[in-house]
């Protein structure tokens, strides 16, 4: 699994503030813990960015590839004009998070991905907002794939995000994104396939095992990347292939091999159970069914 580092955020305290006073250091020094722990991409999440928003993200972009020349960057932010200044100076091929599935943005914001040359995440969110199911983020998939190769973009630079929901919030919909995930192949060969993983956490207590446990699914229906925490060191294990025995429990979950946590012994594949039923739809999210 590849991993797009989320954690350069307007949202964290400390970078929200570099950003705003323009200061490199925290901005570089968490860029290169993420290159030293691996991700593919580091990902640039401005916000809106509403006042200022291309000449940050022109600065950002120089500021991140003056240490870490090596990993591409997402240029991750609402305005569009901030997106196109983050091209213009970007080395490389940048990645551009996201284009929705709305003809007002996409129309827009296509013509830019395809100038620059650049991978470009093709966000299933439609005029009528979240898809209820599978065959609506189908449906939004053929419209927005189609418009992308219309504008010279192939499949394979296009990463489809079927849009993940909170546990807590809207359960169902995690069947659905797995479905949708393992579709993806026969409505756009060729196409990549990302996600906002710690969506699936949002609320909740138990954010790192959900995290890990929605990963192992989604790799399994064909997830190709995972917008994540870089500072997960099991997530990064488990992307890496380095804990079969937890992908081994989950599966069996799947399977139906496994269908409670007293089957197996060890206390973090009794909580891996739990997720697993959870996301499965076999048991209803509770904070303290995970805790049991």
């Amino acid at each position: 699994m590849k991993i797009i580092g989320e954690n350069l955020n307007v949202i964290k305290k400390e970078i929200g503030q570099a950003f705003k006073d323009r200061n490199p250091e925290p901005i570089q020094r968490l860029a290169k813990a993420e290159a030293a722990a691996g991700v593919d991409w580091i990902d640039i999440n401005l916000g809106p960015a509403r006042k200022g928003g291309p000449e940050l993200m022109e600065w950002v972009v120089k500021t991140v590839q003056e240490v870490v020349t090596d990993i591409p960057l997402a240029l991750d932010t609402s305005n569009i004009e901030a997106i196109e200044a983050g091209l213009a100076v970007h080395k490389g091929t940048a990645l551009v998070n996201s284009v929705m599935a709305r003809p007002e943005r996409y129309t827009a914001m296509i013509p830019m991905v395809a100038k620059y040359n650049a991978e470009v995440i093709a966000l299933l969110w439609g005029p009528d907002g979240l898809p209820r199911d599978e065959n609506e983020r189908a449906s939004l998939a053929v419209e927005l794939v189609y418009a992308m190769n219309e504008a010279g973009i192939p499949n394979e630079k296009i990463f489809v995000d079927p849009i993940i929901t909170p546990v807590n919030i809207q359960q169902p919909q995690l069947m659905s994104t797995l479905n949708f995930t393992m579709m993806l192949q026969d409505i756009a060969p060729g196409a990549k396939s990302t996600n906002g993983l710690s969506n699936i956490s949002n609320g909740t207590p138990w954010r790192e095992p959900l995290n890990q446990i929605f990963m192992i699914m989604l790799e399994r229906a064909g997830m190709f990347s995972c917008i994540a925490d870089y500072e997960d060191e099991l997530i990064l294990e488990i992307a890496r292939g380095n804990r079969p025995d937890l992908v081994e429990v989950v599966h069996k979950v799947q399977d139906g091999e496994i269908t409670s946590p007293d089957e197996v012994s060890d206390e973090t594949a009794k909580l891996f159970v739990r997720g697993a039923r959870v996301i499965l739809g076999h048991t209803l999210y509770s904070d303290s069914w995970m805790n049991m």
